[in-house]
């Protein structure tokens, strides 16, 4: 008979469910049943608050539930939910004033703080998992501030609080003599207290003085009006790409659409001159493609850089995509300047992993173009040669050609914006299960360069023709189902058996690219038009569509995969070999092997769950 036989039936259940959690899943055996005597069980409901006032400070663990760990002020630090566990006391000594906020009716299991700590005197490995769980904690706390030269710091590190503003009305005479008396380059002009506009000091020579306008002008005659902005919680990378893409020296920064400060150039200056991400702003200068291939050649080097400083995967994907737009932007500008104006407006698209901000090195192009319809046949021509010179521009610079032939270049993917709604009328009524994976990169896409609304009517119309069409909504479920999650019988991984990658199982195809799939899924059939996955998930769970703590599930299980895979690309980097998405789970510590099984058993719960939900009309 087993000591978990001899416990009593109640007791029997928690030391199951407890032998099952990390870190008790190490400890020797007989310690989980010896322990479960001294645990307590309390049923909490949501919005229950823990904190420096809750008398008893040991360990909780989540039986059922979800947690948020918030500081002080308010900020989310971390998200817990079953089988996860926090302990108040080694939360308070590393963020004091921190709390734990039940986000679900929670049932808790509490080990007293004397039990707990005897456990972590006495089991080194135990101790090390609380050590670094509060380590990852405070890391989350701060992703957005971590970087290895501060470039992902919030643009309110470096923000200027101290604003000019005015009103439409006001005489610029007066806003002059406003700007000069309190010594800045530029004001805000606000319409009920919202932005509507931007002077600066080159507006007042240019538009002004150099206009011979009357001093008595108003401010809403010579303003920028509705300037490029962003929000306050951006980081100072999106300010810099901002500031470089549209060529502009003062960036607004916002707060539910009220100004909260004011970036300059000069303070993105101070923020580091030889920051690698000012790559972006060196891309848009250069003049060749020759030039830019010789700027792209340090980014493998800046990836070790940030993932050797702990900067999230997601956050390099961020980066890496910006690039990548910054090479696409600059490659169809020299391709203006060669060919001229374009004849139409148009959109030149990204689609796929470029569109969600999702990249990683050895990316290949998925692009394409909207064209309005007024083109003539002529102007369709001129179309083909923007798309080749552009097409061969990125292969050039490492960006290679889509073995898929989904390019700009290829007329299937380049088209007048009513034969883009064609398109897709077709695809979603007259379809094969091999023509819905070819075109299912096609509902991942955004603006690069050009008319963004012609971009925004063609995702409209997706979304409003996958929305209404249950059959091809379960088309599209069953070419999510065809692949399963490596992980086979008792949580064993599923690797190759032979081959150039044996031993080695495929990250991206068997576990990234499931949870997009899914995630994209949803979204199409709940009219979300976010395209980014993490922003995705968040709109579906504040939409209703998904639970709260299935969203959270499968972004843990993204944000995890997407960092075995930076980390694997970085090993690669490092020891000189061809970068692929390919892992020996052997190589990994047990922890993350434990956290991997974990992820792909979230993607499996995931794939059952779009079998019951697009069964209908599924064959």
């Amino acid at each position: 008979m087993t000591e978990t036989q001899s416990l009593p039936p109640e007791l029997a259940s928690i030391a199951d469910f407890i032998r099952q959690t990390l870190p008790f899943n190490a400890l020797p055996e007989g310690e989980v049943e010896r322990i479960v005597h001294e645990m307590e069980i309390g049923y909490f409901r949501n919005g229950h608050v823990f904190n420096e006032n809750t008398r008893d400070q040991g360990l909780r663990i989540l039986r059922s539930g979800a947690v948020e760990i918030r500081s002080q002020d308010g900020e989310l630090l971390d998200r817990l939910a079953e089988g996860e566990s926090f302990a108040l006391s080694g939360l308070l000594q590393q963020e004091p004033g921190v709390r734990a906020v039940l986000i679900e009716d929670s049932l808790i299991y509490f080990l007293p703080q004397k039990a707990y700590q005897d456990l972590r005197g006495r089991f080194r490995d135990f101790d090390r998992f609380f050590h670094g769980q509060r380590s990852r904690r405070l890391f989350r706390a701060t992703r957005s501030m971590v970087s290895p030269d501060g470039m992902l710091t919030p643009v309110t590190s470096l923000m200027a609080t101290d604003l000019v503003t005015t009103s439409e009305e006001t005489p610029v005479c007066e806003l002059a003599e406003m700007m000069s008396s309190r010594r800045v380059s530029s004001a805000l002009v606000l319409n009920d207290g919202r932005l509507s506009g931007i002077v600066t000091d080159r507006d007042l020579r240019s538009r002004v003085l150099a206009a011979r306008r009357s001093p008595d002008t108003p401010v809403s005659e010579i303003m920028t009006a509705n300037p490029v902005s962003l929000e306050r919680k951006a980081t100072l990378f999106d300010a810099t790409l901002l500031m470089t893409r549209h060529r502009m020296h003062h960036l607004p920064v916002l707060e539910d659409g009220r100004p909260v400060g004011i970036l300059t150039t000069s303070d993105l200056i101070t923020a580091r001159q030889d920051d690698p991400v000012y790559i972006v702003q060196r891309l848009s200068r250069q003049e060749s493609v020759a030039t830019m291939q010789t700027v792209l050649r340090d980014i493998p080097q800046f990836l070790l850089r940030w993932t050797d400083a702990g900067v999230p995967a997601d956050q390099v994907s961020h980066i890496l995509t910006a690039i990548s737009d910054t090479v696409t932007n600059r490659l169809i500008e020299m391709a203006l300047d060669e060919l001229g104006p374009a004849p139409v407006p148009f959109a030149w698209l990204c689609f796929g992993s470029q569109a969600r901000a999702e990249q990683l090195l050895n990316a290949d192009q998925d692009n394409g173009l909207v064209i309005a319809d007024e083109a003539t046949d002529e102007d369709m021509a001129w179309f083909e040669q923007l798309a080749t010179k552009v097409s061969d521009g990125l292969d050039e610079c490492g960006y290679v050609y889509c073995n898929g032939n989904v390019m700009a270049t290829n007329p299937f993917w380049r088209r007048r914006l009513t034969g883009w709604y064609g398109a897709v009328d077709n695809w979603v009524t007259s379809f094969s299960p091999h023509h819905v994976m070819e075109i299912s990169i096609a509902f991942d896409l955004r603006t690069v360069h050009g008319d963004a609304s012609l971009t925004s009517r063609v995702q409209s119309h997706m979304l409003e023709r996958v929305r209404a069409n249950s059959i091809f909504q379960a088309a599209l479920a069953e070419n999510v189902l065809e692949g399963s999650p490596p992980i086979g019988i008792f949580r064993r991984f599923v690797v190759e058996r032979n081959g150039d990658h044996k031993d080695t199982l495929n990250l991206k195809k068997r576990g990234l690219l499931p949870i997009i799939e899914i995630v994209r899924l949803h979204a199409l059939a709940s009219g979300v038009d976010r395209i980014n996955t993490l922003e995705r998930l968040d709109e579906l769970a504040r939409g209703k569509h998904m639970t709260r703590y299935d969203a959270r599930n499968l972004q843990d299980a993204l944000r995890f995969l997407m960092q075995v895979r930076l980390q694997v690309q970085a090993d690669q980097i490092r020891e000189g070999e061809e970068l692929s998405n390919y892992c020996n789970p052997r190589n990994l510590p047990k922890l993350a092997r434990e956290q991997l099984r974990d992820a792909f058993q979230l993607v499996d719960s995931a794939q059952k769950s779009v079998r019951l939900a697009y069964r209908q009309g599924m064959r």
